[in-house]
This record gives structure tokens, C-alpha cells and sequence, in this order.
């Protein structure tokens, strides 16, 4: 599954403020660090600002760091900022729709349900912990 470019600077960014804890990230440091446009990025820290995820800081030594710990904020909500991930309907298919036809759409909808448990079990924490360090998860 690949991310759409939105959700993936997101994902960068909480990142980035979680590695930094209570210090503030600016958008100049995270855009050198991933080769991201600084005013395609600045419009996601403030999307992340207005979903309750981030805090910004104006001034000298100003940016933004996350507005709760890293281990209450998950993936899924990082992303869903940007891209909701809404499991497909498993009815609802097309008059005289076959087998096929509804087996697929089943199968995408567990696939969609798998990716969107996922996530939601996957803590920024967790993302920025170093291998090994206690409460690792096991995937």
C-alpha cells in the first residue's frame, strides 16, 4: 500500500515532533530533512494544528511540536487527517452483480479493514522507538 503524498509528509512530520519531544520542530528542519516543498509542508503542519494533533509557537525559537505524548496518538489518526480510510461497504453491489463481483468487493473490504486495524495499533511512539528499547511492538 503506498500513502498518498499528504498523509505520508504527515506521518514525517508527527514523526519529527515526537523524535523531538517537548522542543519544537521548525518547517525549514523537517523540509531539509525529507526533501519536502517548505510551503506544501507548512500547510500540513497547520492541518495537523487544526485537527488537535500539533501546537504551533510563533517567534524565535518557535515551530510546532505534538499537543499530547506520542503513545496516545496513532498512525490512523495522523493520517486520516489527510485521507480518511473508510472500509468498503460489503453490500450494496449493482443489480445482478456476480460471484466474482462480490467476492472482490468482500476481499478489498478486509483488506481495507486490516490496513485501517493497523494503523490504528501503531502509536507515533511506537514509529520513533529505537529497536530494542522496552515496549516494543511485535509485528
Amino acid at each position: 500500500m503506498r500513502l498518498p503524498r499528504s498523509g505520508a509528509c504527515a506521518l514525517r512530520a508527527a514523526m519529527e515532533m515526537a523524535l523531538a519531544g517537548p522542543d519544537p520542530v521548525t518547517v525549514a528542519e523537517v523540509a531539509r530533512r525529507h526533501a519536502i516543498p517548505p510551503t506544501a509542508l507548512a500547510k500540513v503542519f497547520q492541518r495537523l494544528v487544526r485537527a488537535g494533533i500539533a501546537v504551533g509557537h510563533r517567534g524565535v525559537g518557535g515551530g510546532y511540536r505534538l499537543s499530547r505524548d506520542p503513545s496516545a496518538i496513532t498512525v490512523l489518526e495522523v493520517i486520516e487527517v489527510f485521507e480518511p480510510i473508510h472500509p468498503r461497504e460489503p453490500g450494496g453491489g449493482a443489480a445482478g452483480e456476480g460471484l466474482v463481483e462480490r467476492r472482490l468487493r468482500a476481499l478489498l473490504g478486509e483488506v481495507d479493514e486490516t490496513v485501517r486495524c493497523t494503523f490504528a495499533s501503531v502509536t507515533l511512539a511506537t514509529l520513533v522507538r529505537e529497536p530494542g528499547e522496552p515496549g516494543e511492538r511485535v509485528a
